[in-house]
């Protein structure tokens, strides 16, 4: 499905009603692409996530020596042949590695490319991504004996890395404004010379850095650790993983499928996708969020705390004008330094469409208004506004399913989840929508 650059987002007129199928998970798709390249035998991902952020990670690693063989249709992505990682040419020439806008792929394959045992690589991406935390992760590996060097701004992209190996010792680390900088960290530690000890600075998302342990875990690599550890020790170890490995359906994306009976009314079946506790995401806890705003008496205000699962914070702010009373969302400030700055980002949008709202630093008031017709919400080239505001605007705000929110560039969908608006229109016709 080709999107226009300005979408005019069509309601339901009827109640959704059938199953959705979500896509793998970005977050576990990408660490078990890394982990897989550091083991010895061939690794069979099943329901993995093919979008523009796990090809990037795909495509370097290939350009890194890496066979990844990706069948898209049966979700499938095949990796062997890590004996002849980093054993390409290497002559004079860096080889070149393009991350875009995918902060996993950049944040891990930079560690990974710490692990080289000769070359120099350059890692590079889109304008964005030259604004997104680098520094704690490249002082990390400088203090382990790593050459990086900034080719730009000291502390972000581009960066070119020097191979050698990663030597041993202690390294203090703040992961506050990015938990992908822990996870980096720690998949690569069993690669290193000697015993690693990561003494952190600042406050972590947990839930990420448990997914990462738990999947370590799952690869052969078992790290002892409980939520609030402020100090992690890694031994040299070698990855066994499994022959196949099943992907877990995205929880993150599973959040707008959650929202959406909220505001069209009905029910939608979410098949494979684990409930909160059960799996290795974090942000499966958004359907207790759900539960909690259903549960809400009239004009009861809603406070949650969105730090553990910010990714899923503008799925509720999005559909927030159409809840009774007011939504206060706080822990976001760490969403400033994502693919655009999140906070002002919906603060902005959403008073575009007439909506009372507070911005603090980490947090967000929106306080209920008339929704106003004809407007057109930017992106900001985020996949995440698009998929929220896309969820809003399937609501019949007219009454006879005449678009009254458009989006521009919804295209930018595709860093994570390409065929959203596919299915939503799918949806939209099932349920019998005119």
């Amino acid at each position: 499905m080709t999107l226009p650059e300005l979408l005019p987002v069509l309601p339901f007129t009827r109640p959704v009603c059938g199953e959705v199928r979500l896509p793998g998970s970005k977050s576990l798709t990408n660490r078990a692409l890394l982990l897989a390249a550091m083991g010895r035998a061939p690794v069979r991902l099943e329901g993995a996530l093919f979008s523009d952020d796990t090809a990037l990670m795909a495509a370097a690693l290939r350009t890194l020596g890496v066979t990844v063989a990706a069948d898209a249709e049966r979700g499938t992505l095949q990796v062997e042949g890590q004996d002849r990682a980093f054993a390409g040419d290497q002559g004079s020439q860096p080889v070149e590695l393009f991350v875009g806008l995918a902060g996993t792929a950049a944040r891990f394959l930079t560690a990974y490319c710490a692990t080289a045992p000769r070359g120099v690589y350059r890692i590079d991406g889109v304008p964005q991504m030259r604004k997104r935390p680098m520094r704690p992760l490249i002082e990390a590996l400088r203090s382990l004996g790593v050459t990086v060097r900034c080719l730009g701004e000291e502390g972000f992209f581009p960066l070119e890395i020097h191979g050698g190996g990663l030597g041993r010792g202690e390294v203090d680390l703040d992961p506050s404004e990015s938990s992908q900088l822990l996870s980096a960290l720690l998949m690569i530690a069993p690669k290193a010379a000697g015993e690693i000890a990561i003494r952190l600075t600042g406050s972590v998302r947990w839930t990420f850095v448990e997914m990462t342990l738990r999947l370590m875990a799952e690869f052969g690599v078992t790290t002892p650790a409980a939520a609030g550890t402020e100090r992690f020790v890694l031994s040299p170890a070698k990855y066994r993983p499994p022959t196949v490995y099943l992907v877990e359906p995205d929880a993150t994306a599973a959040s707008y499928f959650q929202a959406l009976p909220r505001v069209v009314g009905g029910s939608l079946h979410l098949p494979g996708l684990r409930p909160p506790g059960a799996g290795l995401q974090g942000d499966s806890a958004f359907a207790e969020v759900m539960a909690r705003v259903d549960a809400r008496a009239a004009d009861q205000p809603l406070v949650e705390d969105f730090h553990e699962i910010s990714d899923t914070f503008l799925t509720l702010a999005a559909i927030a004008p159409l809840l009774k009373g007011s939504t206060r969302i706080t822990g976001i400030a760490h969403t400033r330094k994502q693919e655009t700055d999140r906070v002002a980002g919906m603060a902005k949008e959403l008073r575009r469409l007439g909506q009372d709202v507070v911005e603090e630093e980490d947090a967000l008031t929106i306080t209920p208004r008339p929704l106003r017709i004809g407007q057109t919400i930017e992106t900001y080239g985020d996949h995440r506004f698009a998929m929220s505001f896309g969820i809003l605007g399937c609501h019949n705000l007219l009454g006879d399913g005449r678009p009254w929110l458009t989006l521009r560039d919804p295209g930018c969908c595709a860093k994570t989840f390409p065929h959203f608006f596919a299915l939503l229109e799918t949806l939209r016709q099932s349920s019998g929508s005119s």
